[in-house]
């Protein structure tokens, strides 16, 4: 906002004085400008904010992608069928649900489309994956929770329902952003944490999920013990599948280049 011509070419000029006279030659040289289609680092030409869609792998990435999208969603029902806790997200989303008065739902995606901004504002990239995975994992929520009904009176089970949804959780995240074609809203979020500062996978998903708890408990959201040990436990398990599936998703692609 607020560009001028100025913004954009930059005058170089030199100076002539044959027999006395001035002359001013100016010469115009372009001056690039950031947009969705600039490299997100100087270092590295081809890295840009939107992923390129690979066509010739797209059916097996689609798939795979969709598998871990089940996983994220039974992940999520395991939390919720435990009823120790819901997740650090649901706690915001549901006080700003009850503040705007509007559905549970309505209210993830808004908040989904909200989380993206921040993270293209800091240059993540995204792609098909990214719209995917807000169009998908509702889905699969939906059908685990019909499928798997809740275990509220056995603590075992309650205990055994939790860490293995924290667990799942970290393995679906690490095998839907593996697949490179843009991570969720949350995720994009904690990559771009990742990338911008340094820290590890575990520290940004421990701060973001701690952050975003915290302001859905003073809006009056739900919070139980289940809740703070998600928010503590999920970035060493999203960091270890990410190491067991060696997910790397800030490391270049490798061109080659064939001779003829």
């Amino acid at each position: 906002m607020g560009d001028t011509i100025s913004d954009y070419i930059r005058p170089e000029r030199s100076e002539v004085q044959p027999k006395g006279e001035l002359y001013v030659n100016l010469r115009f040289v372009c001056v690039p400008r950031l947009s969705l289609c600039t490299p997100l680092s100087a270092k590295k030409p081809g890295e840009y904010m939107l992923k390129p869609i690979r066509w010739n792998t797209f059916i097996r990435d689609f798939l795979v992608i969709q598998i871990g999208f089940l996983l994220y969603g039974l992940a999520i029902t395991l939390v919720i069928r435990a009823e120790l806790g819901t997740g650090t997200w649901l706690v915001f989303e549901i006080a700003l649900a009850e503040i705007f008065h509007i559905s549970i739902g309505a209210m993830t995606v808004f908040v989904g489309f909200a989380v993206l901004i921040i993270a293209l504002a800091l240059r993540e990239q995204v792609g098909w994956g990214t719209l995917a995975n807000i169009l998908s994992i509702g889905f699969w929520l939906d059908l685990s929770l019909w499928f798997i009904p809740s275990v509220a009176g056995n603590l075992f089970l309650q205990i055994l329902f939790f860490l293995a949804g924290i667990l799942v959780q970290g393995i679906a995240s690490a095998v839907y952003i593996g697949v490179d074609a843009g991570a969720g809203p949350r995720d994009s979020m904690m990559l771009a944490l990742h990338r911008t500062t340094g820290m590890s996978i575990r520290l940004a998903r421990g701060i973001i999920e701690v952050i975003v708890v915290l302001i859905g408990w003073l809006l009056g959201g739900p919070l139980g013990v289940g809740t703070v040990v998600f928010a503590i436990l999920i970035g060493p398990s999203v960091q270890w599948a990410f190491k067991l599936f060696n997910v790397k998703p800030h490391q270049p692609d490798t061109v080659e280049a064939a001779a003829d």
